[in-house]
């Protein structure tokens, strides 16, 4: 059976990257991407990180820690969204098994295109290399025979570099490194393991798989397996998913109905574009808000017919905020989404008897014909045009999680 060859391709410092790309006077120098006086760290340049300025940081702490000539800089949507789609067509030139993460990162199998384009490593670099040389911009990215596997590997590759491991490699690559790489080990799991005296990944492959499941149960399992290597996830497109998502967390927080709208709109017609691109249609829609305190709230309705047309399901969200405002709790909002859920392949031809739904069959066509030629923000709505205030995450919900 041939190895399956995976590869996760990440963006450095996106948002920062692209900033820098696209205005010359910023190469070079320390950047942050997000609100200048309050809220968080969207992204921060490699030129800053040495300071210890993160993403997700709040922006007074990093401004404390940033040196005196620091830029920030506001995010600007059309750009990141223009980047992830050009992006995007780079990887579909190598393969169509393609998982996205998010704007900036995804896993391809590049399994099957070997015959065409030669090993994985070459791929991985011919990928890199015409990304730096169409989008002006560095990634990195890891190559192995697993997702897990492939992903640390970009992560240790950064910035800017590639990181390969072969089949029969995994095991003495991961040996090292600590168990907080391990997925599904968060803060409270990672001081479970300290106290069993697990601090690296090799201190849990060589415990007893049956001693690990009697201490932590399922989860147990889980970790040996990916000790050893073992992910046996598929690559997952989205004609795959179980829901296809966007969300923005803000560089200041939005606190009013008309300031969350637009940002809503605009979350709503990337969905339908990926919906489209993957051939499904929803049935329902998921509204995801996150407080200024982070408290998380999900609000879901069914939608009267399965639908990719963009302004139908942002009525649906707009009606759920709605309710949300009716009944006084609406508050600071840090992060707010929508996502496409029941998802399905059309049964028939959308708006057949239908003429509104005919009209918005013919309308998306256009704008998508118009996205691919000039970009996705060629054509946008009005009340859209003034939503570059949020760093964008676009989520794949698949059947493995």
């Amino acid at each position: 059976m041939t190895d399956r060859a995976i590869l996760h391709v990440d963006m450095d410092a996106f948002y920062a990257s692209v900033e820098q790309r696209d205005d010359p006077s910023l190469r070079g120098r320390p950047v942050i991407v997000g609100g200048r006086h309050r809220g968080v760290v969207l992204a921060a340049s490699y030129e800053v990180r040495p300071f210890g300025v993160r993403s997700a940081m709040p922006m007074a702490h990093a401004l404390r820690l940033a040196p005196r000539d620091v830029v920030v800089v506001r995010p600007r949507f059309d750009a990141y969204v223009a980047a992830s789609e050009r992006l995007h067509e780079i990887f579909s030139s190598v393969t169509d098994l393609i998982e996205p993460l998010s704007l900036d990162e995804a896993f391809l199998d590049v399994t099957g295109s070997r015959a065409l384009f030669g090993e994985p490593e070459a791929i991985a670099r011919t990928l890199r290399q015409r990304i730096r040389d169409e989008l002006h911009l560095p990634a990195s990215a890891g190559v192995a025979p697993v997702k897990f596997v492939a992903k640390i590997g970009s992560d240790l590759a950064k910035p800017d570099g590639l990181r390969v491991v072969r089949p029969g490699e995994a095991r003495s690559f991961l040996a090292p490194l600590s168990v907080a790489r391990l997925w599904g080990v968060g803060p409270a799991t990672h001081q479970r393991l300290a106290a069993l005296g697990l601090a690296t990944i090799d201190d849990i492959a060589r415990r007893d798989r049956d001693d690990l499941v009697r201490s932590l149960g399922p989860l147990g399992a889980h970790l040996h397996d990916l000790s050893h290597g073992i992910d046996p996830r598929p690559v997952t497109p989205d004609r795959d998913a179980r829901s296809i998502g966007a969300e923005d967390t803000f560089g200041e927080d939005l606190s009013t109905r008309d300031e969350l709208l637009p940002h809503l709109h605009a979350q709503a017609l990337r969905v339908a574009r990926r919906l489209r691109r993957s051939g499904r249609v929803a049935r329902g829609v998921v509204l995801k808000l996150k407080t200024h305190d982070f408290e998380l709230r999900t609000r879901r309705t069914t939608l009267r017919a399965a639908t990719d047309d963009g302004q139908t399901l942002y009525d649906a969200v707009a009606a759920l905020l709605s309710r949300e405002d009716e009944l006084g709790a609406l508050v600071p909002m840090r992060l707010a989404g929508v996502s496409a859920v029941l998802l399905e392949a059309p049964t028939v031809q959308p708006g057949l008897f239908d003429a509104d739904a005919r009209r918005a069959t013919k309308l998306n066509g256009a704008l998508d014909a118009i996205a691919n030629r000039f970009g996705v923000g060629a054509v946008r709505p009005a009340d859209v045009l003034d939503t570059d205030r949020g760093t964008l995450r676009d989520e794949v919900l698949r059947r493995d999680r």
